[in-house]
C-alpha cells in the first residue's frame, strides 16, 4: 500500500516505510532508531527514553542476554550517545568518580578527547584502558537500487562462507572464523571474471540487527563497488526482515563516505574497555 509518496510493506509485526520518490524518508529513520534504543537499553541496563534525557546517564553493567556479544563477560565499561546525553553502563566500582565527572557535561562531549582522557587515565586504575571510539550508521529512508558498474555478482548464503575463514582479504567482511554469538549469515561479491574485487558480508550480531563490512581490493578502492555492494546488501537485509547497521572509525575516512553513499546516516557512537595489560 502507499501513502503520501511512501510504500509501506507489512512484513509480519514490523513496518517498513521505504521512500519510492529517492527523497529521505524521516518514517524510516524514526522506526530504525526506536529499535536501536530498544537494543542499546539491554546493553546498558536501561530503558530507551533514557537515551532521550537532557543529562547523562550512569548504570550498572550487566551480562544481558540480547546484548551483541564482542568480548567475554559484561564490560567494565561501556559509553554511548546518540548526539545528546551519554548513557554508560560500568562496574560499580566506578559510579562514584563517573557521576561526578559527568555532571554538567554534555553527553556528546565525553567522546572528545580531552574527556576520553580523562576517562582512560581513571580506568587505568583498574588495569582497563578504552578501545577507539566506534560510530555508528542506521539505514536512513532511501532504499534506491544502486546502479550495476558492469560487474558480475555472486551471493553467498552462510553455509558456503567457510571457504573465505582465514582469509585477510575479507577481514572486514567477514569473521576470521564462525562465531556462534554473531554469525556471518550473508555476503555479496563483485567479479571481474572469476576475480573477486570486493565482498560486504554481515553478521547476526543480534537476532534483529545484522551489521555490514566490506572490502574491496587495493586497486579498486574509490572507484565505486563497496557501495554497490554495501546498498545491495543492504536492501537484502531489509527484505529478510533484519535491520542493518554499519560502522567504522572517525579517521576511516573513506568508509564513512560508503556509508553515507549506501544510504546510511551517523546514529551513534560508542566506545568500550579492554584490558590494558
Amino acid at each position: 500500500m502507499s501513502h503520501s509518496g511512501l510504500t509501506l510493506l507489512n512484513n509480519g509485526n514490523k513496518l517498513i516505510i521505504i521512500q519510492i520518490k529517492g527523497e529521505l524518508d524521516m518514517y524510516g529513520k524514526n522506526i530504525y532508531l526506536k529499535s536501536l534504543k530498544q537494543q542499546l537499553s539491554v546493553e546498558y541496563s536501561c530503558s530507551p527514553g533514557d537515551f532521550e534525557k537532557h543529562y547523562n546517564i550512569v548504570t550498572e553493567c550487566s551480562n544481558s542476554e540480547g546484548r551483541r556479544i564482542y568480548s567475554a563477560g559484561a564490560p567494565f565499561l561501556q559509553m554511548a550517545t546518540l548526539g545528546g546525553n551519554a548513557v554508560i553502563t560500568a562496574d560499580i566500582s566506578m559510579h562514584e568518580w563517573l557521576k561526578e565527572f559527568v555532571k554538567g557535561k554534555e553527553g556528546r562531549s565525553l567522546f572528545e578527547y580531552e574527556n576520553l582522557r580523562e576517562i582512560d587515565r581513571e580506568l587505568s586504575k583498574y588495569d582497563k584502558k578504552l578501545r577507539s571510539t566506534y560510530h555508528m550508521f542506521l539505514p536512513d529512508g532511501n532504499y534506491t537500487e544502486p546502479e550495476n558498474l558492469g560487474l558480475s555478482i555472486r551471493w553467498y548464503k552462510q553455509d558456503k562462507l567457510q571457504q573465505f575463514y582465514g582469509s585477510t582479504e575479507w577481514k572486514n567482511a567477514l569473521c576470521s572464523r564462525f562465531i556462534p554469538e554473531r554469525p556471518d549469515m550473508l555476503a555479496v561479491t563483485a567479479l571481474d571474471g572469476d576475480e573477486i574485487l570486493a565482498m560486504a558480508g554481515c553478521s547476526a550480531d543480534t537476532g534483529e540487527m545484522w551489521q555490514i563490512g566490506v572490502d574491496v581490493v587495493e586497486y579498486c578502492r574509490g572507484k565505486g563497488p563497496a557501495t554497490w555492494l554495501v546498498t545491495l546488501l543492504k536492501i537484502e537485509i531489509i527484505k529478510r526482515g533484519k535491520i542493518p547497521f554499519y560502522g567504522t572509525s572517525l579517521s576511516i575516512l573513506y568508509s564513512w563516505n560508503t556509508a553515507l553513499k549506501s544510504g546510511f546516516f551517523p546514529a551513534w557512537v560508542e566506545t568500550v574497555t579492554v584490558e590494558k595489560s
